[in-house]
């Protein structure tokens, strides 16, 4: 009864958010009036690799960008590194780090932070448009405060709070955004006592990049002059201020373990085979909405390979489309055990996204879990 209480009250919760969307949502006429669309780059290996599909079946800390409600399933400490080659051929890159830890029973706090940096630009001025006064280097930088609960076992939620901060040597702007997610796991697949067996659904839904307005400001926004008697003077323009990129993520999963074997004691189940079938439904507040599709396929918890696709409207035409990605993504993860009774996990994760142009977007990662198999693990 207890839990059927809490379910009803995520439930009510999800349906007031729903209801509360912008109703401009997918409006592609908005397109380019919102900020900081850094928001919008998942800076992870493996969600990357499965086409961004894993709002109902993410987990551990790479959480923090799909579904922090994922977050909760860390079992004790998750660290994680990457280096992303964004559109290769640009000169961008983006360094991502976090770490995940257990609290109590059932929470998990969390701290990621990604930098964006575009390389050496030539500074330029009215006077000097060719240059010839040096060079600086633009900064997007992004730092989240993450937690998450296991409120049953069936029932994760959690929140982020990210503070943005972008920058080039003249001009800053600074802004604040919060996160919010649920994901729920069915009793599909359990026998009358509740165990588990070998098949999971899986629904998620989250809301990102709810927050304030953001403005630039700073010496670039000014310029020396003259007044009507002669006196100098400086004079600032104002910059406009623009909206952060909210939107929603809903989304599925299934997951399977092939050939599983059921532990009596432990009321778990163990296979050398897990598959994941992913779905989710994007819906951006200033671009075309998106529909991610995503699979992977993980072996005794050494191997896995991915891959997904990400459609929009007009994805197909190069005449139509809005992005520099044609959709098809891949990715793979190496796991290394640390002891012999498994109680850790060097990871090395790989993802790959097309685009056209540019050379496409390279993902390397390293990630150490201490405590259990890791996060994706094949067992329930």
């Amino acid at each position: 009864m207890k839990r059927i209480k809490l379910f009803q009250i995520v439930l009510t919760i999800v349906t007031a958010v729903l209801l509360s969307i912008n109703v401009d949502a997918g409006n592609e006429q908005r397109g380019g009036s919102s900020g900081a669309s850094e928001l919008l780059i998942n800076p992870w290996a493996r969600s990357s690799g499965m086409g961004n599909s894993s709002v109902a079946s993410i987990r551990g800390l790479e959480s923090v960008f799909m579904n922090v409600a994922g977050l909760a399933h860390t079992e004790r400490t998750e660290l994680v590194f990457t280096n992303t080659q964004w559109f290769q051929g640009t000169g961008i890159v983006l360094n991502s780090f976090g770490f995940a830890q257990k609290v109590g029973e059932a929470g998990v706090m969390g701290i990621s932070a990604m930098s964006m940096s575009f390389g050496d630009l030539i500074k330029t001025t009215s006077e000097l448009p060719e240059g010839g006064i040096g060079t600086f280097s633009p900064n997007f930088a992004t730092i989240t405060l993450s937690y998450a609960r296991e409120f049953s076992n069936s029932i994760y939620g959690g929140f982020n709070a990210k503070i943005i901060n972008e920058s080039i040597y003249n001009l800053n702007v600074s802004g604040f955004a919060l996160d919010a997610g649920i994901q729920y796991v069915t009793g599909f697949g359990r026998d009358k006592a509740g165990n588990r067996k070998r098949d999971n659904i899986r629904f998620g839904i989250t809301m990102q990049n709810w927050g304030t307005t953001m403005q630039y400001a700073g010496e670039g926004m000014a310029f020396y002059g003259l007044s009507a008697n002669g006196a100098d003077m400086t004079v600032e323009h104002r910059s406009q201020s623009f909206e952060l990129p909210s939107l929603l993520r809903i989304g599925f999963a299934y997951k399977a373990l092939l050939g599983a074997k059921v532990d009596e004691e432990r009321s778990t189940v163990h296979s050398d085979h897990v598959l994941i079938i992913a779905a989710n439904f994007t819906a951006h507040s200033f671009t075309r909405d998106q529909i991610h599709f995503g699979m992977e396929y993980g072996y005794k918890n050494i191997m896995y390979l991915r891959g997904g696709y990400i459609y929009e409207e007009g994805i197909t035409s190069i005449d139509n489309r809005l992005t520099a990605f044609t959709g098809p993504t891949a990715g793979m993860t190496i796991n290394i055990p640390t002891s012999k009774d498994g109680d850790g996990v060097i990871g090395i994760d790989y993802s790959y996204r097309l685009t056209n142009p540019f050379g496409g977007v390279h993902t390397f990662g390293a990630r150490v879990t201490l405590g259990g198999e890791g996060v994706d693990a094949p067992r329930y």
